[in-house]
């Protein structure tokens, strides 16, 4: 455990950053979990949506140095290639 006063103060701010940090991650995760089920049903409308959803979350994530921007936009261009994909298909 820590003796001096300043890393007493570091060791709680730890624990605070950890907190914040855990909570955006798995908010992150739990909205990647949520667009990958309903691309998997396979319904555009709403993979759609979630995508949007997703992609802000993304992008608040980097802003809040969750992940790194390059990291998140390959997410978002993985995501949005698989939500293209389940696009119904035009009559020709």
């Amino acid at each position: 455990m820590a003796n001096h006063v300043s890393s007493l103060k570091r060791a709680r701010q730890t624990v605070a950053k950890t907190a914040v940090n855990r909570s955006n991650k798995s908010k992150l995760r739990g909205t990647l979990r949520l667009l990958r089920e309903s691309i998997a049903k396979g319904d555009h409308t709403a993979a759609t949506t979630q995508y949007r959803e997703t992609a802000s979350i993304l992008d608040k994530s980097v802003q809040k140095g969750v992940l790194h921007k390059n990291t998140a936009s390959r997410y978002k261009s993985r995501l949005n290639a698989r939500v293209k994909a389940v696009a119904p298909k035009k009559a020709a």
